[in-house]
């Protein structure tokens, strides 16, 4: 499966130009973005940057017709279609999602890497979409991230701050306090296909982590990380469900009170959670593994992460005792 592209391009004021013929790119995931931008170059000879989403058909990801915003700094000389389309107002936009907010993060990534005796000698765009902006910066030093998220999830770099060290979490090389974040490169591959022994491997690995982290949950909250200890936690489900028809949940709502004193009388302590501990969010290479995006971690009970470690098993494998 492939995506269909139309790049939708405005200058470096935001002001619309036209809209690039449409081309095929390999990927179907939409936040995926650079061979929209190698395909652009390699087919105009046309240096963009892929800002946001504008529409997609079919309406829900992999693959389809999408339309993306793009940046340009050069005039293009392919002809373009008419702009059908207006960003100008738009205040609650991402700021990677603006034109000139690319470029005032690498600005900002290029001097903080610097200041590192890093000098960048070139930079690639990995991913645009609502949750994160991505960019890879690359020199004779070897290559570093720039990671940037919205206000909801800053509280990424408090935690790998606090877990530096591990060994078992990417190193934060710098953050500020707008949700960009510059990460040092973690060789290996994201372990999507991982098997149940792997997954239990990442489990324990995982599970280092939270002994850790157990003995400084006070300090995790104090520095912004999302409380949803209990009773915190049935206030905040509440509050997640009350936009919405909650007739669907009625009976969990009737006793989730009670049902969380049951999980809190486990015994089990508190501690800092992933969040959305899938294989694909574990990089690895020669036995050892990296946890990446910890953008959804809160404080709460350890169990939710391995319920999504074992989420996408069948029950006899998710229930299966490891060996050794």
């Amino acid at each position: 499966m492939s995506r269909t592209v139309t790049l939708a391009l405005v200058d470096a004021e935001g002001v619309p130009l036209g809209s690039l013929p449409p081309y095929d790119v390999p990927e179907p995931w939409w936040q995926e973005v650079g061979s929209v931008v190698t395909e652009a170059r390699r087919r105009h000879d046309l240096d963009v940057v892929v800002l946001r989403l504008l529409s997609a058909d079919p309406p829900k990801p992999p693959g389809g017709h999408l339309t993306y915003l793009a940046q340009v700094t050069e005039s293009p000389v392919v002809p373009l279609s008419p702009p059908t389309f207006d960003v100008s107002k738009e205040p609650l936009r991402a700021a990677w999602a603006r034109p000139g907010g690319p470029a005032r993060s690498l600005a900002w990534a290029t001097e903080e890497l610097r200041r590192l005796g890093r000098p960048v000698t070139g930079v690639a765009q990995q991913r645009a979409w609502n949750l994160s902006a991505i960019w890879r910066l690359d020199g004779e030093w070897g290559s570093a991230w720039l990671k940037q998220v919205p206000p909801f999830f800053r509280h990424e770099a408090v935690v790998l701050r606090r877990l530096a060290g591990s060994g078992s979490t990417p190193t934060l090389l710098a953050a500020d306090d707008s949700g960009r974040m510059l990460l040092d490169h973690v060789p290996g591959e994201d372990r999507y296909a991982a098997d149940v022994d792997e997954r239990a491997a990442i489990a324990v690995d995982h599970h280092a982590l939270q002994v850790r982290a157990a003995a400084d949950v006070a300090g995790l909250v104090a520095a912004g990380v999302p409380d949803r200890r209990v009773p915190a936690l049935a206030g905040w489900i509440r509050t997640m469900l009350a936009p919405h028809d909650v007739s669907v949940v009625a009976g969990l709502l009737a006793d989730l009170d009670d049902r969380l004193d049951e999980v809190r009388r486990c015994g089990l302590p508190d501690t800092l959670v992933h969040g959305d501990l899938h294989p694909g969010n574990v990089r690895g290479e020669g036995g050892r593994r990296v946890v990446i995006d910890w953008g959804d971690s809160f404080v709460g009970h350890p169990a939710f992460d391995l319920l999504q470690l074992t989420d996408t098993l069948d029950p006899a494998a998710a229930g299966r005792r490891p060996a050794g």
